[in-house]
């Protein structure tokens, strides 16, 4: 099994060397060169953890699968549900919990999983290279980027993040995270601006070499990333149908909150595999470039970003979208590097119809703003009993734009309402104390729910990381932290 870069295919590397690089050395990103056959009937049964590493392996032979195994053993032993993604019916859908990691979002179940794959990765190829790992978040990558690799040998992490607009929580997680190996580095700007910098940081072969380190990728550019989403998509149809709710010829169709398109991309390269999925709803926020490129094949990133409730998904360039472009195209490198020269110099490109077709058979977008996604989180918890964060609210709101049909519907939930206490007090006409930890108590006492452990520490550490630095200076900050 080989993977190629979405902008050529001349440069093949192994799933090894792909998960070590993250990103492709022209800019582009890794998919496998072909997908595996993999019957999915044939891992019924099996614990999350060996599920997850018989799919990983199909993927990534050049793996021992007991390694794969133990990596994904050791990955999944700190999440606080056994099952590790579990499904919960709401209503008359189900909600796919993928928030009960050691940082409390759905970043965890890659990032737990991806830090392990890298190091045996590198042990097999008796690579003795340091590696820089960065990262720019939106909020929930960062930590969950330093949980993983925290004091793990031969990796170092260094995190960019907004300095306004992320969660009071989220913050605190990355600036207070320990680990004598991580950093966390604010900036005045917003994601798109760290992403930019940080792929920037990749094509500059200066960089890359800099001091004898190699640089590495925690986004979902990274494949690794993605071959573990993968897995709760495929475990969540399987529950289904093991519990008669999905009968045979029945698809399942999922809303997925979506920001840089990862997530949402682990569900399309599932579909691919077999599993049986029906629409893929990209839920939007008030920043609904992805919904307008869904509805007309235009892709446009010239307008302002908006800082809204649901700030892991204030996004304007979704980097993954690239992946879905390239099947889109039939796998037409060429054309697909042309769109991103486009985006690159032009700031949008328009999609063939024949290509948005293809994509619209799978795919669609709907966007949700502030006012619904409040709306949301207070009538599902009134009527349900059922208390979502903001970015799940806005994918349960964005359910009304499937068509009429009994499949059923699954609603990603991707963090724990515990990390936006602000906006869950305020949506439940609550008043919002002055503190964090008073503000924890009253959720947990309103909704009857404990505070998560991977939480209730971070308030007990203290604040390590508090550079900050503008925008413009993100990759000469880079330069400087690899500089020998």
């Amino acid at each position: 099994m080989h993977y190629h870069s979405t902008r050529s295919h001349t440069h093949q590397v192994s799933a090894m060397q792909a998960i070590l690089d993250g990103a492709a050395p022209d800019g582009g990103l890794y998919v496998p060169a072909r997908f595996p056959a993999v019957d999915l009937s044939t891992f019924a049964g099996l614990s999350y953890a060996e599920f997850a590493g018989e799919t990983l392996h199909a993927f990534a032979p050049d793996f021992e699968k007991a390694g794969i195994k133990d990596a994904l053993r050791q990955a999944y032993a700190a999440f606080d549900r056994p099952e590790v993604t579990p499904l919960v019916a709401v209503g008359d859908s189900y909600v796919l919990e993928l928030f009960h990691g050691p940082t409390a979002a759905f970043k965890d179940i890659a990032l737990q999983a991806l830090p392990r794959l890298m190091q045996q990765a590198r042990q097999r190829l008796a690579n003795n290279t340091a590696y820089l790992v960065l990262a720019a978040t939106s909020g929930d990558t960062g930590s969950a980027a330093m949980s993983g690799f925290a004091d793990l040998e031969g990796f170092s992490v260094l995190v960019y993040y907004p300095s306004y607009g992320i969660s009071q929580v989220q913050q605190a997680q990355m600036t207070r995270m320990p680990g004598r190996n991580l950093s966390a580095v604010g900036i005045f700007g917003n994601f798109d601006d760290a992403q930019s910098a940080v792929k920037a940081a990749f094509l500059q072969e200066a960089a890359r070499a800099g001091g004898g380190i190699s640089l590495s990728s925690a986004n979902s550019i990274n494949i690794g990333r993605l071959l573990p989403q993968m897995v709760y998509y495929i475990k969540a149809c399987q529950h289904l149908r093991e519990n008669k709710a999905l009968r045979p010829g029945q698809s399942v169709d999922f809303v997925v909150p979506t920001g840089n398109f990862g997530d949402i991309l682990a569900g399309y390269l599932a579909k691919r595999l077999g599993c049986p999925i029906g629409r893929l709803v990209c839920a939007s926020n008030a920043n609904r470039v992805l919904t307008d490129f869904l509805q007309t094949g235009r892709y446009d990133s010239r307008r302002k970003l908006l800082q809204t409730l649901s700030p892991s998904m204030d996004i304007l360039i979704s980097s993954n979208l690239e992946r879905l472009l390239y099947y889109a195209l039939g796998e037409d490198a060429g054309q697909l590097a042309a769109l991103m020269a486009a985006l690159r110099e032009g700031g949008c490109y328009q999609l063939d119809k024949t290509a948005l077709r293809h994509i619209q058979d799978s795919f669609l977008g709907a966007s949700v703003d502030d006012a619904q996604t409040k709306a949301a989180i207070h009538s599902v918890f009134h009527e349900h009993g059922y208390l979502m964060d903001p970015h799940t609210a806005t994918a349960w709101q964005a359910q009304s734009v499937l068509p009429a049909s009994d499949n059923p519907c699954v609603v990603l939930a991707t963090a724990s309402p515990f990390k936006f206490p602000e906006t869950i007090l305020t949506a439940l006409h609550q008043p919002v104390p002055a503190s964090l930890e008073a503000m924890w108590q009253a959720i947990s006492k309103l909704a009857a729910l404990p505070l998560p452990a991977a939480l209730r520490a971070v308030l007990d550490w203290p604040v390590r990381h508090k550079d900050v630095v503008d925008k413009a200076d993100i990759l000469k900050d880079i330069r400087q932290r690899i500089a020998p």
